[in-house]
């Protein structure tokens, strides 16, 4: 017997060709520390596979525990594999942002719900599972007493995360991940992550998992992990933290380290554009870094301000990607399209803004009103349940009452996506001879829109 399968239901839409496809770390660092403790660990990714697959093989292996991860984009196919396996186990957890912010829901399917970080609480949970201890006494849980919900005390997060062992990828997809990544961008591509929580506090973000605490590991511990899947055929590393480039000596001393050791990966991360600066960018490039990813998602300074709560303005901005491209890496900025307190000049700023910056990739995204988020509570009013709302055009879909239409923002987010191209494959020359012309025929188009 199996003493536990840890879940991931997210079912990749059939044309999704994200660069961010990756296996689900958070569950591999459960399973790593469960292994580390004498418990045996599957983990049933449904990225490649369909919700059948992975609820049957639930019922062959029938473990001790089921721990099923959830976030909002993903909430009904966690409670559905929920349903379905319930009687193949003696205890179902449920974890995650989703769970963590609204677990009296998730009671409603679940027999317990872990609170926070997973680590510890998980291992508790299994321990009392296989000794017939009460759960009870565990920190960090939420369960059901009759009709009551009970709440144990809040459980601390780790704070030497040195301590935790490295993610179980054994227990990954690792060749169907492998093979998506050739397929889709030529080469392979393994995520990791250097840090936990963010200090920043962004209208739009939520962070029920790890805090606005900034916990970092250590540059020599983050380097031996780089290290492992540089020996393990990966091309590319994917730093997931919220912001690689918090702090400058540390992120110096991880590049001196890669430098030192003579390691030959490539790799990426997320920075804020207040966070690096030229010297930064130099080392990072010498250390093999290859693209830096920015959260811009404004080009209107009073959007940045007043309401997405950003902390940076356009020209740090500018700036930033300017400093970083002339350092030989590339640039990736996401812009998000449609928040409550634009209008039509804030919109088309944005996407012209983009769209004047060298990047060589860019994302526009409607916005995403995450449960515990200033964006939901703005618009928990006139929210629209988008399990029953079919994908159109785009995937993406509007998820709230808005003072524009559905169609209008998908039409910027196209106009947005084709004016990129346009420069990035035929130049800043080209797009003055293509693309201003088409910017401006757009803009009116799109101004008409309701």
């Amino acid at each position: 017997m199996t003493d536990v399968i840890l879940v991931y239901p997210f079912y990749k839409r059939r044309f999704d060709n994200s660069p961010f496809r990756f296996p689900p770390l958070g569950l591999g660092y459960i399973a790593s520390f469960l292994i580390k403790n004498g418990f045996s660990v599957r983990i049933l990714d449904g990225t490649f596979k369909k919700e059948t697959e992975l609820v049957n093989e639930i019922r062959f292996c029938k473990p001790r525990v089921v721990g099923i991860y959830s976030m909002y984009s993903i909430d009904s196919d966690s409670t559905s594999i929920a349903e379905k396996v319930k009687d193949w186990t003696d205890l179902l957890v449920a974890g995650g942002p989703s769970p963590t912010f609204n677990p009296i829901t998730f009671l409603n399917y679940f027999d317990v719900v872990a609170i926070g970080e997973g680590e510890n609480t998980m291992l508790e949970i299994t321990k009392s599972i296989s000794n017939g201890d009460d759960i009870a006494g565990i920190d960090g849980v939420a369960i059901k007493d009759g009709k009551n919900v009970v709440f144990t005390s809040k459980r601390k997060n780790i704070e030497d995360i040195d301590s935790i062992p490295f993610p179980e990828r054994n227990l990954f997809d690792n060749e169907m991940y492998m093979n998506y990544h050739r397929k889709f961008f030529g080469q392979t591509v393994a995520s990791m992550i250097s840090s936990r929580g963010c200090p920043y506090d962004c209208d739009f973000c939520s962070r029920p998992i790890f805090g606005n605490t900034l916990r970092v590991r250590t540059p020599e511990n983050v380097v031996n992990e780089m290290e492992i899947l540089g020996k393990n055929s990966y091309d590319t590393i994917w730093f997931a933290d919220d912001c690689f480039t918090i702090h400058k000596d540390r992120v110096m001393k991880i590049c001196d380290d890669i430098i030192n050791r003579g390691l030959s990966i490539n790799w990426q991360c997320l920075s804020r554009v207040d966070s690096i600066d030229s010297e930064m960018a130099t080392r990072m490039r010498e250390a093999g870094c290859r693209r830096i990813y920015f959260g811009i998602e404004s080009g209107d300074d009073r959007i940045l301000r007043t309401i997405m709560k950003k902390g940076i303005d356009t020209k740090t901005a500018r700036k930033a990607v300017v400093e970083v491209n002339s350092s030989k890496i590339e640039t990736g900025g996401f812009f998000i399209i449609g928040y409550p307190g634009e209008n039509n000049d804030s919109i088309l700023k944005t996407i012209n803004f983009a769209t004047s910056l060298p990047f060589d990739y860019v994302s526009f995204t409607l916005p995403y009103p995450i449960p515990g988020t200033g964006l939901y509570k703005k618009v928990k009013g006139g929210l629209i349940d988008y399990k029953n709302k079919k994908m159109q055009i785009i995937n993406h879909n509007l998820l709230f009452d808005s003072d524009f239409s559905e169609f209008k923002l998908k039409f910027a987010i196209i106009k947005g996506s084709l004016q990129f191209r346009i420069r990035k494959y035929f130049g800043f020359k080209g797009f003055n001879f293509f693309g201003v012309l088409f910017e401006k025929i757009t803009d009116i188009i799109f101004r008409i829109l309701k």
